[in-house]
């Protein structure tokens, strides 16, 4: 839906910047702002990310050249956290994605595995190199002051921190 406040502008393909081409391409800020008011009256369903890095060799050629797609699941929740309310995110990113392909949700229960993700919604920051733990570094939110910074994940009874 809201890729932060990164829309389709003149400003954003001046400098052919490849870390921008991507598949769907990006929007203008009117069509953002349809989608995000599609997933506050239920006619959008859920949020994803397509987690879609590209190495050095297909995004350092021309932009007609360069393959489509970026970095995603480091930004995904800082990037959606700027433009939409926390609810709503749980809502789109998890329960509504469970109950549509028939997941079970998520319980934390004594005594039972829990597979869990540790994010601090208000923190800010500037998304920078370092927050890429994939091999490919390649993502428009480079120097982007984001919000809502994820610094963990407990799961398969292992604690694993940034």
């Amino acid at each position: 839906v809201a890729v932060h406040n990164i829309c389709l502008t003149d400003e954003t393909l001046n400098d052919f910047d490849t870390n921008y081409k991507v598949l769907p391409p990006l929007r203008t800020k009117s069509d953002i702002d349809a989608l995000i008011e599609g997933l506050k009256d239920g006619t959008i369903d859920m949020v994803t990310s397509d987690h879609n890095p590209m190495d050095i060799e297909h995004k350092k050629v021309e932009f007609s050249e360069a393959k489509d797609g970026v970095v995603g699941l480091e930004s995904f929740f800082a990037s959606i956290n700027t433009t939409l309310d926390l609810d709503t995110i749980i809502e789109s990113i998890t329960r509504k994605p469970r109950a549509i392909f028939g997941v079970k949700s998520a319980q934390i229960n004594e005594n039972s595995e829990a597979d869990l993700t540790l994010f601090n919604p208000d923190k800010e920051f500037t998304f920078s190199h370092e927050h890429l733990l994939s091999t490919s570094k390649n993502s428009p939110f480079i120097n982007t002051k984001c919000k809502g910074e994820v610094y963990g994940i407990y799961a398969n009874q292992k604690l694993i921190l940034k």
